[in-house]
């Protein structure tokens, strides 16, 4: 099934996602829909906020940014209630964007290390470190779950001067190539 992305201007998208356990109903058939509804979309990550489920579940597929950088070829993961234990190394600035968030990208500063505990699908806990683009996907979907958008990371000016395209997204208008609904 392919969700419709929700998009700004959704009060879901700014509240805390709940953890989720082993017996989630249909866990497995929901993280293949989300992992199709981002293949549809061209998009690297999706947070279930953004298909209208306040839940901790994210997917990863890099093998779109392979091209750009090798280390993306094969990373394809579902995270389930995911917490970074610890962010470190250098911040760098990376151009982002989100499904979200349609036809809008701005430079946003991130730490180029994560360490981050996690379940996988099959409920196996994991302990890992990322780091570069894969850091930073992971740290973008986090975001998420916690009600956090990257446009909540840039400066104020330049959040300012997108205001009229939030706008106009919070509004339906947001021209973007895949579905979208706004979740009151």
């Amino acid at each position: 099934m392919i969700y419709p992305i929700v998009v700004y201007g959704s009060p879901l998208l700014r509240k805390v996602s709940k953890e989720i356990d082993k017996d989630y109903p249909k866990l497995n058939k929901l993280i293949d829909d989300m992992f199709e509804t981002m293949h549809v979309s061209d998009g690297v990550g999706l947070s279930a906020p953004q298909i209208g489920k306040s839940i901790r579940i994210f997917v990863i597929d890099g093998t779109a940014l392979a091209e750009d950088d090798p280390s993306m070829e094969g990373f394809k993961r579902a995270f389930i209630n995911p917490k970074i234990i610890e962010e470190t190394g250098d911040t760098w600035t990376f151009s982002e964007g989100c499904l979200s968030l349609p036809n809008i990208r701005e430079d946003v500063d991130r730490s180029g290390h994560i360490r981050i505990q996690y379940y996988d699908e099959h409920f196996k806990f994991h302990d890992k470190t990322y780091n570069g683009v894969r850091a930073r996907v992971i740290q973008h979907e986090c975001d998420h779950l916690e009600g956090v958008l990257f446009v909540d990371r840039i400066a104020p000016l330049k959040k300012k001067l997108l205001k009229g395209k939030l706008n106009d997204i919070a509004k339906g208008k947001d021209n973007a190539a895949y579905k979208t609904k706004i979740v009151k």
